[in-house]
């Protein structure tokens, strides 16, 4: 699974980077993080139409790391959902409305994982891992985003509706297998366009998801990630993961 990842290149970078047009206010609030979390603001970049014109643009907004469906009842059902299998997406309801027509990219700049002790050395303690892009460039995770409506707020609140997403994982690649069974499934630059346009659907979008991604290197970090209040550079720089 995907459940902390970086996030903390500046939002003019991602604009440049993705073609943004427009970037959402609330965007310039988040500011970076190196430990996002499940439940946190996190920066996607959707195609919608504008409020204004009616055209569809590629726009960079926030939404809440945890997908919460339409249809539920309380918005705890999103912790459950940060991540949706890409082996069964159009078989669970909660994604496979999304993954046809509400598909979105998380740029990130790494991940993390947990690599469980080896029973020889005697440790229970999982070591971390950072795991990012061999080039430094950015990492463009592939994301579902719903609309949810707070039952328990008046039509008037402009809170009553949550945007949320959720990240998209595969197995992981054999370079990777040996610190997690799981990764996020990551797109490169030349997909980007197809994934996003609400014009293309699932199939097309499926297609999409079978293009190899980017080289990935595992950096070896302190175990200060394991903890979510602890955020800054440090948390990504290498370690000796004896003295981790």
């Amino acid at each position: 699974m995907c459940g902390r990842y970086a996030s903390f290149r500046e939002d003019q970078a991602l604009a440049d980077e993705f073609a943004i047009a427009t970037v959402a206010d609330d965007v310039r609030l988040l500011g970076p993080s190196w430990n996002v979390a499940p439940t946190d603001g996190v920066r996607m970049v959707v195609e919608r139409a504008d409020k204004e014109t009616g055209e569809i643009t590629r726009q960079l907004r926030v939404a809440r790391w945890g997908l919460v469906p339409s249809w539920a009842k309380d918005i705890s059902v999103g912790s459950r959902m940060i991540n949706a299998r890409v082996e069964s997406l159009e078989e669970k309801s909660a994604f496979a409305r999304p993954f046809a027509v509400r598909r979105a990219l998380l740029p990130a700049d790494g991940y993390y994982e947990w690599k469980k002790a080896d029973p020889a050395s005697g440790s229970k303690r999982k070591q971390p891992f950072y795991l990012h892009p061999a080039d430094g460039d950015v990492v463009a995770l592939a994301g579902l985003y719903e609309f949810w409506k707070d039952p328990t707020k008046a039509d008037d609140d402009p809170a009553r509706w949550v945007v949320s997403a959720t990240v998209i994982t595969r197995p992981a690649s054999e370079e990777l297998a040996h610190i997690h069974d799981r990764q996020p499934l990551m797109l490169r630059a030349d997909a980007w366009a197809a994934w996003l346009d609400p014009a293309v659907g699932a199939d097309g979008a499926r297609e999409l998801l079978e293009t190899p991604g980017p080289d990935i290197v595992a950096t070896p970090v302190s175990t200060a990630v394991n903890t979510v209040a602890n955020n800054g550079p440090s948390l990504v720089a290498e370690v000796d993961p004896q003295e981790a």
